[in-house]
């Protein structure tokens, strides 16, 4: 076009990329993998506030889903770009499956303890790690490069949706039965996406090997050399850490400040899922409209605002409303985020991007649970959550001026 922006002959629906059998089979099956991953967060952070009552070590719950990331993040990204992206998928949900299994029988022959409760959260989230760079790589095989910003809006939602109903059925779940059949339901929950996953047969062209260290290499240069990307992950480091004290700290937050038990928990992030969900239905027409740049500061400005009645009220109702804030500027940051990043990588390298800006945004979320839970610890819990608050409406106006998100076009890979 005369104007340089990319052909538009038409709006895209937000549901189109639901025309192409692999995505939807894909995507119902992750539904169902979600709902049961978020069943078991519910359940194994709620048996460490029964466990111990330190508020580091429950904040580290969180944190262990996300530290794998941080640790092996950059190495999964290079395995997604090496080895056929499918497979790749399959063995990491075959070790979740197993790790997630195992957790159950511990729990339910009643020997499992604050550290054994750790390392199985690790475990699973080394799974997460190997998973998700492949995942995340492998969506243009499903849709195609013009359907992908509609595809990870989509994805989003199938996260948010099981991030909705999940806690409150796992809170009910937990409830009734205790943590451990919650655990084996999760383990059950894997089933699904591993059949989809076998029975998925993308016409790809062999991946171009090459030595591990050399192609981690290659990924950490090419987001060191490219402006856009080197502020999408400094926007993403950001509010990764500063979200943690919402994240990490509500376990406690619910047991401590509101003397809630599994349900309310449950129901709290239940909120925190149904604002995602709504979010990310429109997020993608107000980046069109308004730019990733006011949209990323206005939902992290959001979300720091929502952590203030988080951290001063002792009201189940208060919280829920601003959970549901927090969720629909979690969704809206991650994803213009995940979008940015996206369409400024080369595919040949898709997978080491991605995993980079997971191991930014994330290991940030597992520092930022870290260092919440220690303030907590040591000081209280709202000077933790207000502190978390603080950083997030501190960045905004610091990251405007040094880190803008990138314009529509600027970076831009052709397809």
């Amino acid at each position: 076009m005369a104007d340089g922006s990319e052909p538009r002959p038409a709006p895209v629906s937000p549901l189109a990329p639901f025309q192409f059998p692999a995505f939807r089979a894909i995507w119902i099956a992750n539904l169902a993998s979600n709902m049961g991953s978020m069943i078991q967060s519910v359940g194994a952070a709620w048996l460490m506030t029964e466990l111990t009552q330190s508020h580091l070590l429950i904040a580290l719950v969180n944190a262990g889903a996300t530290i794998p990331i941080l640790l092996i993040g950059v190495f999964a990204g290079a395995i997604a770009d090496n080895y056929d992206r499918r497979r790749v998928m399959l063995w990491a949900q075959a070790g979740m499956l197993a790790a997630s299994a195992a957790l159950a029988a511990v729990t339910w022959f009643g020997t499992i303890g604050p550290l054994s409760l750790l390392f199985f959260t690790l475990a699973v989230g080394c799974g997460t790690a190997v998973n998700s760079p492949a995942w995340q790589a492998s969506v243009r095989q499903q849709v195609g490069h013009a359907h992908l910003p509609q595809a990870i809006a989509l994805n989003s939602i199938a996260f948010n949706l099981a991030r909705s109903v999940g806690p409150a059925l796992g809170g009910l779940l937990i409830s009734l039965t205790g943590p451990a059949p919650a655990f084996a339901l999760n383990t059950l929950s894997y089933l699904a996406l591993i059949v989809v996953l076998l029975r998925w047969k993308p016409e790809t062209e062999p991946p171009k090997r090459s030595p591990m260290l050399a192609a981690i290499a290659t990924g950490l240069r090419f987001c060191a050399q490219s402006d856009p990307v080197r502020r999408v992950l400094m926007r993403g480091f950001s509010f990764g850490f500063g979200a943690a004290a919402f994240q990490a700290l509500l376990p406690s937050l619910v047991r401590d400040q509101l003397r809630g038990g599994e349900l309310d928990y449950g129901l709290c992030l239940g909120a925190f899922g149904l604002g995602s969900i709504i979010c990310a239905l429109w997020v993608g027409a107000a980046r069109r409209r308004w730019g990733s740049e006011i949209v990323v500061s206005v939902a992290t400005l959001a979300f720091a605002a929502a952590l203030v009645p988080v951290a001063l009220t002792d009201q189940v109702g208060a919280v829920l409303a601003a959970a549901f804030i927090a969720g629909m500027a979690w969704v809206g940051t991650l994803t213009s985020l995940n979008v940015a990043m996206q369409l400024r990588s080369p595919d040949a390298i898709l997978g080491r991007c991605l995993s980079i800006y997971q191991a930014v945004t994330f290991g940030a979320l597992a520092l930022g649970a870290w260092v919440f839970g220690m303030i907590a610890d040591l000081w209280t819990l709202p000077a933790a959550v207000l502190a978390g608050g603080g950083w997030l409406a501190l960045s905004v106006p610091i990251l405007h001026a040094v880190a803008p998100m990138p314009g529509r076009d600027e970076g831009r890979i052709a397809p």
